[in-house]
């Protein structure tokens, strides 16, 4: 859960830069998909059972995913530097990894 909060502020860190208009846009479906991974492996795994703890986990890989296809939108919108968008996108990468090879285990 630690790089999924790194990847939250990463996330707060790039979005603070983008257009005033983006406020309430593109930035804030960022931030919410970014807090949505940490926050679902953290509550199902407090549920206890491995049937929700992979449901929220799977909830978790959809906000990596979509947090991937915003960021390349932002990149492609010139709101993201390459050089923060390669960090995030690696680090959404891995984090992805990390969730199937759980969901894996406990499938």
């Amino acid at each position: 859960m630690a790089k999924s909060i790194e990847l939250t502020k990463l996330i707060y860190k790039i979005t603070s830069k983008f257009p005033h208009e983006e406020k309430f846009a593109l930035a804030d479906q960022l931030k919410r998909a970014s807090i949505s991974v940490p926050s679902n492996i953290a509550e199902g795994y407090g549920r206890r059972t491995a049937v929700d703890y992979r449901r929220f986990l799977s909830i978790s890989l959809g906000s990596v995913y979509e947090i991937q296809t915003q960021l390349r939108i932002g990149l492609e919108l010139n709101f993201i530097s390459a050089d923060l968008y390669d960090d995030a996108r690696e680090l959404s990468k891995e984090i992805g990894v990390m969730i199937y090879a759980i969901i894996k285990k406990i499938s």
